[in-house]
């Protein structure tokens, strides 16, 4: 404890903050680079004249209360303060759209990843640039607000995501990692910049519109993992610790999404590495070799914090249907008069899954509480379905929703892994699919064909990910890749477990999503006819 007092005091520590959905946290990390204090602030976006935002009020109340509840922390452990630190790593949820005019001022609230409100321009710039622009992405806002012919456009100055804006705030430099970069507009991977062909596309269509600015104008500087990236200023550190203590001064690394911070805290930004997230919704990522064959609107074209492309999925739903009937059998045992808490209900039916059919026996369920891209449903209903002869017990009733948990994943996987041959040496496996241990990961495995890693200590998340790329940024070794830092330096001896993919279970799988495919048309009538 006294070895580490004197190893903050001493300004040596390093510090992450990420701001998620739900959640705003700090993490500190000291020599080892493991987490050794943090701190957290809960907060909500909310619908403001049909827009998901959040205020700047909110966003600088909760920087203010996470790094103060962090430094709290510090006090609390160590008996010392926080006045300097080695380096500092902001990062954020990708996307959106924060618009300003040659003042700095916000000229329209901030409009999150979450909005759905730019399919007409998400459409057109894919067929403009020939590459998949989701809807979330910056620049499908920025074309969707010149559609609707939106008095500020004609006043920005500078486009930036919440993560550019914190960084650009306490910095004073308008710059983003390039991870962060491609969920902006896509991404050359041969410079690590804004591709330059597509930007002029961008530029000839809308010369008409007579803008004073340029697309590259108003665009962020885009950096690559370990360059620097500005530092602290005064101005910056009174924003952010309102206690005054923290000086200026400090290096801050590229501001980075939360793709690529995942990516950081679980290892997977090597090529022919991936990781999927599993929880409330579910994606998956992999690092590749080399550009996909043509556009698939299932696949999500992103980079690394170092640069490499990236193939992610994305669903909307994963494993809200199968908790919904673990809770149900809670219930069912609790008027039994048998307690039994939620871990041990999860344990002893996903353990009973392994026991079902590899098939699943016939069985067939869609976890749909709500849309989902990848099968092109913009509503669900959830469903289990059965066929008279199917083999109906619970160890194929708990495998059926396990699998088709990831059914929608494989399902936009699959283009990647089967149609377009990307190869996948190792999947990181992280979320509540796999608390239990073993089971979920067996399912991944069957799912994509390859090994998935599971560590036995998922670290805390994005924030410790910047964390990393902060550390990264000003502990490299001259020409110390990014992954040879983690490998060699943070994750060297990391426990898990490794579960290879059985080839009776890959088979069951493939044969489940054969069905699953087909009977998309029974989800439709559910869609159509429960209203």
């Amino acid at each position: 404890m006294n070895s580490l007092k004197q190893f903050i005091e001493d300004g040596r520590a390093v510090l992450g903050i990420e701001f998620g959905s739900t959640r705003i946290k700090a993490v500190l990390i000291g020599e080892d680079y493991q987490p050794i204090a943090s701190g957290a602030h809960d907060w909500e976006n909310h619908l403001e004249d049909g827009i998901w935002t959040y205020s700047l009020s909110e966003i600088w109340t909760g920087l203010n209360d996470c790094y103060s509840k962090m430094a709290d922390d510090v006090s609390r452990r160590y008996g010392t303060h926080i006045t300097s630190l080695s380096a500092i790593g902001f990062s954020a949820m990708m996307h959106g759209y924060m618009a300003f005019d040659q003042s700095g001022e916000l000229l329209v609230p901030f409009r999150t990843w979450r909005n759905t409100t730019t399919a007409q321009s998400s459409e057109q710039l894919t067929e403009l640039f020939g590459y998949h622009i989701p809807q979330r992405w910056s620049i499908a806002h920025l074309y969707q607000a010149i559609l609707n012919g939106e008095e500020h456009v004609s006043r920005i100055h500078a486009l930036s995501t919440l993560a550019g804006y914190i960084h650009w705030q306490l910095t004073g430099e308008q710059a983003v990692g390039v991870g962060e970069a491609s969920g902006m507009f896509p991404i050359d991977i041969q410079t690590a910049d804004f591709n330059e062909h597509m930007i002029r596309q961008f530029d000839q269509k809308t010369v008409d519109y007579g803008f004073s600015w340029k697309l590259r104008d108003i665009l962020p500087k885009v950096l690559k993992a370990g360059e620097p990236a500005g530092v602290l200023t005064a101005e910056g550190a009174a924003k952010l610790d309102r206690s005054g203590r923290l000086t200026a001064g400090i290096p801050v690394c590229p501001p980075e999404g939360d793709a690529g911070t995942g990516m950081t805290a679980t290892n997977s930004i090597a090529v022919r590495t991936g990781n999927v997230s599993a929880g409330t919704s579910v994606f998956g990522m992999v690092v590749m070799e080399r550009e996909l064959s043509k556009v698939y609107p299932e696949i999500d074209l992103v980079t690394t914090p170092d640069g490499h492309l990236v193939g992610m999925v994305h669903c909307n739903n994963c494993t809200s249907d199968l908790n919904a009937w673990v809770d149900l059998f809670g219930e069912f045992a609790d008027s039994c008069g048998i307690s039994l808490s939620r871990r041990q209900l999860f344990q002893i039916l996903y353990q009973k899954a392994l026991e079902g059919d590899t098939d699943c026996g016939g069985l067939l369920a869609y976890n749909y509480f709500s849309g989902e891209h990848v099968t092109d449903f913009e509503e669900g209903r959830p469903l289990f379905v059965r066929r008279p002869d199917s083999r109906f017990d619970l160890a194929n009733f708990m495998r059926v929703h396990l699998m088709t948990s990831l059914a929608a994943l494989k399902t936009g996987l699959n283009l990647m892994l089967k149609e377009e041959g990307v190869k996948v040496d190792k999947m990181l496996g992280h979320g509540g699919l796999f608390k239990t241990k073993g089971v979920g990961q067996r399912i991944l495995a069957a799912a994509i064909n390859a090994p998935v890693f599971v560590m036995d200590n998922a670290g805390e998340g994005g924030a410790w990910g910047i964390a990393l790329l902060a550390a990264y940024m000003v502990h490299k070794a001259e020409g110390e890749k990014l992954e040879d830092f983690l490998n060699h330096k943070v994750f060297a001896g990391a426990a898990g477990t490794m579960i290879s993919p059985d080839p009776a279970d890959v088979s069951g799988f493939d044969q489940f999503l054969k069905v699953y495919t087909a009977g998309l048309s029974i989800e439709r009538a559910a869609v159509d006819c429960l209203k």
